[in-house]
């Protein structure tokens, strides 16, 4: 069954890559879904697919790459996914 989490990742998280880390990590666990920068700072995600790959996709933004500190992933499960295709990164 389909599954769609909205994520807020806060810390060190903008000018490090980590949008880039989001798209390979999606592409990594075959997600559909979005990325972008928000002018609070916090990197805002939305991974679509199997819940399992998503866990597992949260998990790794929680680590970042190596230049992030993330200091905390707000996660919100979605009850219908948009039947998004692909991962875009967006600006």
């Amino acid at each position: 069954m389909k599954s769609r989490a909205h994520l807020i990742i806060r810390g060190r998280v903008q000018g490090v890559g980590f949008r880039w880390f989001v798209y390979d990590t999606a592409s990594k666990f075959k997600l559909a879904g979005w990325v972008k920068n928000r002018r609070d700072g916090t990197v805002e995600a939305v991974f679509e697919g199997e819940r399992a790959p998503i866990e597992l996709a949260i998990r790794s933004c929680a680590d970042g790459p190596r230049s992030a500190a993330v200091s905390g992933v707000d996660t919100e499960w979605g009850e219908k996914p948009e039947d998004l295709s692909g991962f875009d990164i967006r600006y």
